[in-house]
């Protein structure tokens, strides 16, 4: 009996490994009653054998044997959900032969770095606000940018309640500049620069910390090296894990932070 528990992996690692959630929010779905393995309900701390079936809400979950983590370039249009009802969801567009879900938002009509994975805990480590982690975005709006609007922009804006999180700007020309954010609220460049009366163009993310958009074509993706997933593991270190204002733990659809 106790060489059996040995080879087994505890129940909310599992689920994690398998990309259905973190594992807090593993233990939160078995302690509510949603996990099952093989015919008996799960309980917090089980342990699941090699040839063990799991469900999750009465679906079954299929282990992953590869940690997967792409860099996709979202082209304007797409949505960034896993969601079937949405024609244009990023996981159909990409029709990648493994289950995989989008880190974050880009909205609609952004464009730009958007990581794609199977893994719960490197979503939420990512996304996470209090984690403090970069983003950078090149953004082009409809009037010229002054001065006095990059530096307000580069302050704090008070939107959707609060004040945003003081950041980095540039200016790459006369109607566009660079914006390097450590938080992701609603549509947070869009309604910043609405804030002024400045009206969004277009918006394209180029880097998720140290994951550069480089010259990847819209609409492809690429495999993030192992160089860059060495390094990335390394700033994640000692980041919170919590789930990002998540929703529910589901198979088929994830909610998390919205971002631009």
């Amino acid at each position: 009996m106790e060489e059996k528990k040995a080879a087994g992996v505890r129940i909310n690692k599992y689920l994690s490994a398998a990309g259905i959630c973190s594992r807090r929010e593993a233990d939160r779905q078995i302690a509510a009653g949603n996990v099952r393995i093989g015919e008996r309900t799960a309980g917090v701390g089980d342990l699941v054998l090699p040839d063990a079936q799991v469900y999750v809400q009465g679906r079954l979950v299929e282990a992953q044997e590869e940690r997967i983590l792409l860099a996709v370039n979202k082209p304007r249009g797409i949505v960034c959900t896993a969601e079937k009802r949405e024609k244009q969801n990023i996981v159909d567009f990409l029709n990648y032969p493994q289950r995989i879900y989008p880190v974050g938002r880009l909205d609609k009509q952004s464009e730009g770095l958007l990581l794609m994975t199977n893994e719960g805990d490197l979503v939420n480590k990512i996304m996470r606000s209090g984690n403090h982690h970069e983003k950078e975005y090149v953004v082009t709006v409809h009037k010229t940018v002054t001065d006095s609007f990059l530096h307000a922009l580069a302050d704090g804006v008070p939107i959707l309640g609060t004040m945003t999180r003081k950041c980095k700007v540039e200016r790459t020309g006369k109607r566009s500049f660079r914006m390097i954010l450590t938080q992701g609220m609603n549509r947070q460049i869009r309604r910043m620069c609405e804030y002024f009366d400045y009206r969004v163009v277009s918006l394209k993310r180029v880097r998720i910390m140290n994951i550069h958009l480089g010259d990847l074509p819209s609409g492809k993706y690429r495999m993030v090296t192992p160089q860059e997933r060495i390094r990335l593991e390394q700033l994640l270190e000692g980041s919170s894990n919590d789930t990002v204002r998540f929703a529910k733990c589901s198979m088929d659809q994830q909610l998390w932070e919205e971002e631009q």
